[in-house]
């Protein structure tokens, strides 16, 4: 059997297939985030538990020989760790909001435009940039003490195959230092940032991706074990995009639109990023936005509703909401994709006595499938699209998008992120996989051609609404709020 590890923001999942790509068992272990005050952090230990504890329940369970696993895990975000891949501190994730003003700063002095120019990658608080930047400005000993700045599948792979240094992939270095034409680092990024002096803590590139064999924690001692690509991408590999303008909707925690491409455009709008992928001149043009089930989560919380009532609660309120409008934004670092903009917050518009939970928990779904078309339009996406994700369980919300975003939708189900990393791995060990197999869509779901031409023109409304929340964001808190922090 092929094993996938996809150590994810909240869950660790590994998922055991056969040779044809059937899903033969899955399990998963709950990981915690600590938010506060715009930090959100991981215990790196804990994490690793996690990722032995789901692998070695599934292969005690399932008792067949392992022939191949493949990792993945959540991007960005930085995790310092030591020569042996420990922990030198907590892991600060990708959610983390405390850098914010040094984005603001950048987009301020022309530094955040400089970067995109070179990299095709427009930076947020919470990846390594302006992290490592943050860092070197308020905890300066812990850079000294690291070895390592990784990515969160890196530390992993180390851990599990004791490798004697830490090794990341092309598509994780692509934020925010890596050359999408050389697929090597630009130290000039690193001069732009401020961090030439901390050079040193980039880890290797392995372009193609790094293999290693498993020392015997989790995965079986001997098992050959391949790093790579993140969960993005590894997506993308699982859900079969890999055509230029076919593109994959992840509804997940982070609302991730990619549309693959064999073409560099660094010259559009400073927003989202170019991913480099195992083939070189194939990138994917991703708008992995802070809007997701996230905001969804909150609303649902916050009225009181469950999960297992979503069909229902979306079935009681029709389209457009009574009139109720969410704009989606809820993360502590604001928006990343298709724009940056640090200080947004989440708006609700329309509210009144006679609003219900079915009407707020509609308008956000409503607000999310906006906010997934203007990044899936910004990506370019030209051919088919296929979705994925936790919020493709819901048949109702499944429907509602694909009216919002006007087009049939390939849902790939099961755990295509750990799918995408046996099909990755496969292709650096040579092992022959039937593609189209491993990637056929469960379903395709069709829009209907009424509410679709409805929400065409709400889609519109909802560009005219984000434009004026832009403008309010730009100028700040009121004297009476902000966040606090450096």
């Amino acid at each position: 059997m092929y094993i996938g590890i996809d150590v994810g923001t909240s869950l660790v999942k590994a998922a055991a297939f056969d040779r044809a790509g059937r899903q033969l068992g899955v399990e998963a272990r709950p990981v915690e985030l600590a938010v506060r005050y715009g930090a959100v952090e991981q215990d790196m230990r804990a994490v690793y538990a996690a990722v032995v504890g789901a692998v070695r329940a599934l292969t005690g369970r399932l008792e067949q020989p392992v022939e191949l696993a493949g990792l993945t895990g959540q991007g960005d975000g930085v995790w310092l760790v030591d020569a042996a891949g420990r922990p030198v501190r907590e892991a600060i994730s990708w959610m983390d909001g405390r850098a914010h003003r040094l984005v603001d700063e950048w987009l301020a002095d022309g530094t955040f435009e400089a970067v995109f120019r070179r990299t095709g990658s427009a930076m947020f608080p919470g990846c390594p940039g302006p992290l490592l930047a943050w860092l070197d400005r308020h905890e300066p000993t812990s850079l000294d003490r690291a070895a390592a700045a990784v990515y969160c599948k890196d530390m992993v792979f180390q851990r599990l195959t004791g490798a004697e240094r830490a090794v990341t992939d092309v598509s994780d270095a692509s934020m925010p230092f890596l050359d999408p034409r050389t697929r090597r680092y630009d130290d000039g990024v690193t001069e732009l940032l401020g961090l030439a002096h901390r050079r040193r803590l980039l880890p290797a590139i392995g372009d193609p991706v790094a293999t290693g064999e498993a020392t015997g924690e989790g995965l079986p001692a001997g098992t050959r074990l391949a790093n790579g690509p993140y969960d993005l991408p590894a997506c993308a590999l699982g859900a079969g995009v890999t055509a230029p303008g076919d593109g994959l909707l992840i509804v997940g925690t982070c609302l991730a639109s990619l549309v693959a491409t064999t073409e560099l455009d660094l010259a559009g709008e400073p927003a989202g990023l170019h991913i480099s992928t195992d083939r070189p001149g194939h990138w994917l043009r991703a708008m992995p936005a802070m809007v997701g089930t996230a905001a969804l989560d909150w609303v649902l919380a916050t009225t009181g509703a469950r999960h297992q009532e979503l069909d229902a609660l979306l079935a009681e309120a029709p389209p457009g909401s009574s009139g109720v409008r969410v704009l989606p934004y809820f993360a502590p670092s604001g928006e990343r994709a298709p724009f940056v903009e640090p200080g947004l917050r989440a708006e609700l518009l329309g509210v009144s006595l006679e609003t219900r939970p079915t009407h707020l928990v509609r308008a956000t779904c409503e607000g999310i499938g906006y906010a997934a078309r203007h990044c899936l339009t910004a990506a370019g996406l030209t051919g088919t699209l296929a979705v994925c994700g936790g919020g493709t369980r819901s048949p109702a919300w499944t429907r509602l998008l694909a009216d919002v975003l006007g087009r049939p939708l390939r849902v790939v189900e099961g755990e295509v992120g750990a799918r995408g990393a046996v099909l990755a791995a496969a292709g650096r060990y040579g092992v022959p996989l039937d593609t189209a197999a491993w990637t056929g869509p469960a379903r395709v779901v069709e829009p209907d051609p009424d509410r679709a031409a409805y929400y065409a023109k709400g889609y519109e409304e909802h560009l005219e609404l984000l434009a004026r929340a832009r403008e309010r964001a730009r100028r700040g808190p009121g004297p009476f709020g902000g966040l606090t922090g450096c």
